[in-house]
């Protein structure tokens, strides 16, 4: 009876050991399967994010071309600005002028009395 019942516990140990293996050589696959679908996983997000920040580089491109056609308004909206403004100043400093000589004029003027 010992006989047989040392057969049977190394039947079951090799029969576990049997089924322990076969688990493992299942999980592999399974570890090759999810490895495979985090990389397609990882593909997909470089790709979503390569689409993303194209659309962001062009909204940022529109930006600022938007900007620099603004700088450029500007600058011609201050270059005719200027050219009236220089007007201006011509004419206060002419103004200036016939006072100053007025002036002049009256104390020569004041003086030979």
């Amino acid at each position: 009876m010992s006989e047989s019942q040392s057969r049977y516990s190394i039947v079951e140990r090799l029969t576990k050991t049997k089924i322990d293996i076969m688990e493992a050589k299942a999980g592999l696959k399974e570890r090759v399967k999810e490895a495979e679908q985090k990389a397609a996983e990882l593909k997909k997000e470089l790709s979503d994010w390569e689409k993303d920040w194209e659309v962001e580089k062009a909204k940022n491109k529109r930006d600022m071309e938007r900007d620099i056609r603004k700088a450029e308004t500007s600058a011609a909206n201050m270059g005719e600005r200027l050219k009236d403004k220089e007007k201006v100043y011509d004419e206060k400093l002419k103004a200036i002028d016939v006072a100053l000589q007025s002036i002049e004029t009256i104390s020569k003027t004041s003086e030979q009395k």
